[in-house]
C-alpha cells in the first residue's frame, strides 16, 4: 500500500526556480511520483510513494524558506496513481488570476469537520462549492450552491455577478484539500463580505474524519490522480476519466450509448469531430497494444 500526501503551503519564495532541481531529485532518488507546483506564493502538489520516501520529501519541503509550518492530507493506494514526478514553476500555485488576493495576510474563519454541519445546516448560512464543475458533478454537499465553473478563475467573475443573492448571509466554503479556499475567502473579504467561514483541511479532512453515517456529503470527491475518486474513509471510489475530455464518468456513464472507451463519453460526443475521434481511437489501440506487451512479458 502506497502513502499519497496531498499539500499546500503560502509563504514567499524569493526564487522558486533555485528549488525545483533539487526538490525533484529528492522526490526521483526516494521513487516518489505525482505533481508539486512552485510559484513566488508558496507549493501546492499531490505525491505518492512508500512511507519512507514520502517522510523524505516532506522533510525537504518543511526545511524551505517559510514551510516549517507546513501541513498535508495522507491517504493509501493500492497502486501508483501517478505516472511520473513532476514539479513545476507557476505563476500561481492555484491559479485564480487576481494579483491583489494574499491568503498570507487574511483568509475566512477556519471550521472543523466536526462543526461543519451545524454551521452549513443553519439558516442564514449560504454555502458555496469553489471547485470546477466537473468536480461538483460527481459530489457535493447538500444544499451547496454550484457556481458551475470551467475554472477556478472564473469565480470572481461568478461572484461579482452573484453576489446580490448572498446579501445578509453568513458564506462557507469548501473545496477538495482548502487551498481554493484560502484564495476565495480572502477575496469574499476583499469585497467587503466579513462573516466568511471554510472547511479546514477541505473535503478530504472532512471525509477522513466524518462518519458517513453523520455525513451531509452526498457523492464522491473528485482528486487529480489515477484515483480519480475517493469516499468516506478516503477510500477509492467508483468513477474512471473519459481520456478524450478527462471528466469523471461513473459506472452508469459508462453504461451510456455515447461511450466509446479512450474516445468520447456522453459530456464530450459533441465536442470532438470525426478526425479526433480516430485519433483517439489509434491512441486507444496503443494503449491496449502496451498493455497486452506488459502481460506476455511481465518483465
Amino acid at each position: 500500500m502506497l502513502t499519497v500526501a496531498a499539500l499546500y503551503h503560502f509563504t514567499r519564495f524569493p526564487d522558486p526556480a533555485a528549488l525545483k532541481g533539487p526538490l525533484a531529485s529528492v522526490a526521483c532518488a526516494n521513487g516518489v511520483r505525482g505533481t508539486l507546483l512552485l510559484a513566488a506564493e508558496g507549493i501546492n502538489g499531490t505525491i505518492a510513494g512508500t512511507r519512507g520516501g514520502i517522510d523524505a520529501v516532506l522533510a525537504h519541503i518543511r526545511a524551505l524558506p517559510g514551510c516549517g509550518a507546513l501541513s498535508w492530507k495522507e491517504s493509501t493506494a493500492e497502486a501508483m496513481p501517478f505516472g511520473k514526478m513532476k514539479v513545476r514553476l507557476k505563476r500561481e500555485i492555484v491559479s485564480m488570476g487576481q494579483p491583489d488576493v494574499d491568503p498570507r495576510a487574511a483568509v475566512g474563519h477556519y471550521v472543523e469537520p466536526a462543526a461543519w454541519n451545524a454551521l452549513i445546516s443553519a439558516p442564514d448560512v449560504a454555502v458555496i462549492d469553489t471547485r470546477n464543475d466537473y468536480e461538483v458533478a460527481i459530489g457535493t454537499f447538500a444544499g451547496a450552491v454550484d457556481p458551475g465553473t470551467r475554472s477556478f478563475r472564473d469565480f470572481p467573475a461568478w461572484w461579482q455577478a452573484n453576489a446580490d443573492r448572498f446579501a445578509g448571509k453568513r458564506v462557507a466554503m469548501f473545496c477538495t484539500g482548502g487551498i481554493r479556499c484560502e484564495k476565495s475567502t480572502n477575496y469574499l473579504l476583499s469585497q467587503g463580505v466579513t462573516d466568511v467561514f471554510h472547511l479546514k483541511g477541505g473535503i478530504l479532512k472532512y471525509l477522513e474524519d466524518v462518519p458517513e453515517g453523520d455525513s451531509l456529503w452526498q457523492g464522491d470527491c473528485f482528486v487529480f490522480d489515477q484515483r480519480v475518486s475517493l469516499i468516506h474513509g478516503l477510500q477509492q471510489g467508483r468513477h474512471v476519466l473519459c481520456h478524450a475530455c478527462r471528466r469523471p464518468l461513473a459506472p452508469e456513464d459508462r453504461a451510456r450509448p455515447e461511450y466509446e472507451d479512450g474516445v468520447c463519453c456522453h459530456r464530450c460526443v459533441d465536442e470532438y469531430d470525426d478526425a479526433d475521434r480516430e485519433r483517439f481511437r489509434e491512441r486507444q489501440r496503443q494503449f491496449r497494444l502496451a498493455e497486452d506487451r506488459k502481460t506476455l512479458d511481465p518483465a
